[in-house]
């Protein structure tokens, strides 16, 4: 777990400077990447109409959210979010939000979308959407490059990795996490030697081999990286000439790094900001059932990820809206929320929402029942309406009387159900369908 030790003079104050000094230089000379646009076709509707790095997380975030302000708390100011699918919504997203780095102390967030800079495709891979943009590179006269994904959810000071990259010489370092064997499947799995070097990188492995004495695990790659800026040029223009290659960084450009240069793991225990008894916090939702439980950690008592830390905030695009309400406190019609997240402009009258979240000017009419629920932004759920386990997406207006989450085989005939259970209601599965919506 990270920590910040204050210091009251003395030698002791010196090498904290001098630290200082380092790490303000790193920061200072590196640019980051956030690979922001995948579909997530694994989510199914919920990226119909949206870029999955745009999915409100929490009941006021987006998954966009995390990396930035892991970026900006970490002193990373020069950013490139490199977006592509139904990006709109994400856009407007950061432009709104973001807009208060400084350009004239070379602060800056850009929006970079696919423009067909090289050739005439579209980004084909995660190493083409970086090759794609070199000169952004060559622009920001980087010495280093830290490449994210836009869709995950974790708190990480880039600063300790990048630290622990230079100290130790790497050509590239590969942030990771163990992850249980059965998710394997889902990750670039990597095995490294006792000095951290990484001597295998399989992406995706269907018979993956675990940790040794971990029998029930494997260490997975979090699809970030950090590279010295001339090796990624080097690399990124030898892939973009390889025809048998794919053009992405975990099925192609780690594994043949492996063999010439020296590949380090940085373990994320290392980063880890605010870890809860030890634990690590990083969760991939890249599936429906993914996304619920994540979003459904946050209703525990004491969550594994804390987003009441006024030292590492999450920030995000803050609406003006009145504060949530809750009406009724009759014995047959009372307002109330019990383990559950409940957004501003929301209006409970006279409903029961128990670990459930809603999301931001959601209104639940009287005698409703939410629960284990997730109800996205907009949302107007009628009386007597009952929700167990489902995620009602943005702009649904729900009748009096409607159900979901009781009868699987009814909501299978109407809506997405997942493997685990978790029920799916967009607009057009209840004949509110539109051409286009903001997402």
């Amino acid at each position: 777990m990270v920590e910040h030790p204050v210091s009251v003079g003395g030698p002791a104050q010196g090498a904290a400077d001098e630290r200082s000094r380092a790490s303000n230089h790193l920061t200072r000379c590196t640019l980051a990447f956030i690979l922001a646009g995948g579909r997530g076709s694994r989510l199914k509707q919920l990226t119909d109409w949206r870029a999955k790095p745009a999915l409100p997380f929490a009941g006021k975030l987006k998954l966009i959210d995390f990396p930035l302000s892991n970026c900006v708390n970490s002193g990373i100011r020069r950013i490139a979010v490199l977006t592509q699918y139904k990006a709109q919504s994400l856009i407007r997203h950061i432009e709104r939000g973001w807009g208060f780095l400084s350009p004239s102390l070379a602060e800056f967030i850009d929006v970079v979308p696919a423009q067909q800079q090289v050739g005439e495709c579209w980004y084909t891979g995660t190493a083409d959407a970086l090759f794609q943009n070199l000169d952004l590179v060559r622009e920001a006269d980087a010495e280093h490059v830290l490449i994210l994904a836009g869709d995950h959810v974790y708190k990480m000071d880039y600063t300790v990795m990048l630290a622990d990259h230079v100290a130790k010489g790497a050509d590239v370092t590969v942030a990771c996490i163990e992850v249980p064997l059965a998710d394997a499947m889902h990750f670039g799995v990597m095995a490294v030697d006792a000095d951290g070097r990484v001597t295998a990188f399989q992406e995706k492995p269907v018979d993956p081999k675990p940790l040794p004495g971990r029998s029930d695990r494997v260490l997975a790659s979090m699809g970030i990286y950090v590279f010295g800026a001339a090796l990624l040029g080097e690399q990124l223009a030898r892939d973009a000439t390889d025809p048998a290659s794919s053009h992405d960084f975990g099925k192609d450009l780690i594994p043949r790094l492996l063999q010439e240069h020296r590949v380090l793991a940085h373990r994320f225990a290392d980063s880890c900001v605010n870890m809860v008894e030890g634990r690590p916090y990083w969760r991939d939702v890249g599936t429906i059932d993914a996304y619920w439980e994540a979003n459904m950690d946050l209703t525990q008592t004491v969550p594994e990820l804390n987003l009441y830390d006024e030292h590492w905030p999450i920030l995000s695009l803050q609406p003006q809206l009145p504060p949530a309400k809750f009406v009724f406190d009759d014995d047959w019609r009372r307002g109330t929320a019990i383990d559950s997240l409940v957004s501003s402009g929301c209006i409970v009258s006279g409903a029961t929402v128990r670990r459930s979240i809603l999301f931001a000017n959601v209104r639940v009419a009287e005698g409703s029942l939410i629960e284990d629920s997730l109800v996205l932004p907009d949302v107007v759920i009628g009386q007597r309406v009952t929700l167990r386990r489902t995620i009602v997406d943005k702009r649904c207006v729900l009748p009096d009387g409607f159900k979901a989450g009781l009868h699987p085989a009814e909501d299978a005939a109407r809506f997405h159900v997942t493997e685990r259970g978790v029920v799916l209601i967009t607009p057009e599965m209840i004949g509110q369908s539109v051409h286009t919506r903001a997402a």
